[in-house]
């Protein structure tokens, strides 16, 4: 990756990935860009995502984390929203 981006893999579940129709998605992002900034990308792009916002866990590399929490080259973001059932 070139020096001023970092390519990173951001794994759905539950509605991200019945909204999106993929279980994964890689995405070239500029240097700095933090977890929470991908998450808006993503709503910006898929309007009807933006209802899960202020319940969706953030995971960075097995990790829970904070939206501001910066990315690096190869991380593996997960977007987690509250799921139901036994």
């Amino acid at each position: 990756m070139s020096a001023d981006h970092i390519q990173i893999s951001i794994k759905l579940f539950a509605i991200y990935q019945e909204v999106i129709g993929k279980p994964e998605i890689t995405q070239k992002l500029p240097v700095g860009t933090s977890a929470g900034d991908v998450l808006q990308i993503l709503i910006d792009q898929y309007p009807q995502l933006d209802q899960w916002r202020s319940v969706t866990r953030l995971g960075v590399n097995l990790d829970f984390v904070e939206a501001d929490r910066p990315l690096q080259d190869g991380d593996e973001l997960v977007l987690i929203p509250p799921v139901s059932g036994g």
